[in-house]
């Protein structure tokens, strides 16, 4: 196979260290994670509070729920050219990106943690003199949490996906930046090496929220395979 097509593993491996050694891999790595956590903050805080206030209250479904499933029928990237309309294309609009693609699953499986809590741990609760605010916070709260997990997974997952169309914006520094740039000079061994360490990232961080998962879940018998 031609190396413009696709370069051999011995160029992507040579590339990759190539790119370690002088700086410019970890770099780009700082930069592109410092945008997904960013990102992941605003779009998880907006999307679990919104969750919240529409879970745990009837005027807060029916005053937000409506709204969050209708913009979440929007194609978030399709809003790309009205962020760089509003924000220009610095460093706004990317975590904007990630943040808005993020928010939606955690709200909707935060929501479905809320909603699906047993009636009976609420009336167990009742019974034991828990008041509103008692049953949200032991109750409730903890009945969510897988939801909530969940959708931390999923929103890792969008994260990634929303870094590498925000990366296409202008950007100067990142992993996206690098694959541009390899994308201009045909060096296919760069752009591999790119798509190797965003599946890297990506599964790191999956597997660091299932460690969580299994920590702050051990109360929770469930089904781990035959």
């Amino acid at each position: 196979m031609p190396v413009d097509t696709l370069a051999p593993p011995s160029t992507i491996a040579s590339a990759a260290a190539d790119l370690i050694e002088d700086g410019t891999l970890p770099g780009a790595m700082a930069v592109s994670l410092q945008r997904v956590a960013i990102g992941l903050v605003i779009g998880g805080t907006a999307g679990t509070a919104l969750a919240l206030l529409s879970g745990l209250s009837r005027l807060g479904e029916d005053l937000i729920d409506a709204s969050v499933q209708m913009l979440r029928t929007v194609p978030w990237v399709g809003l790309i050219p009205l962020f760089i309309i509003w924000m220009g294309i610095g460093e706004a609009p990317k975590v904007a990106l990630i943040a808005l693609g993020t928010a939606f699953h955690l709200y909707l499986n935060v929501y479905a943690g809320i909603r699906g809590v047993d009636e009976q741990l609420i009336e167990a609760g009742r019974a034991l003199g828990l008041g509103r605010w008692g049953l949200v916070r032991h109750v409730v709260l903890p009945g969510a949490l897988p939801g909530f997990m969940t959708g931390l997974r999923y929103s890792l997952a969008t994260a990634w996906l929303a870094l590498v169309f925000g990366e296409s914006i202008n950007a100067d520094a990142g992993i996206g930046f690098l694959m541009n740039q390899a994308r201009e000079f045909f060096r296919t061994d760069v752009i591999v090496v790119c798509l190797v360490v965003y599946a890297f990232l990506g599964l790191t961080a999956d597997l660091v929220v299932r460690t969580l998962e299994r920590l702050l879940l051990q109360w929770r018998p469930t089904f781990t395979g035959q």
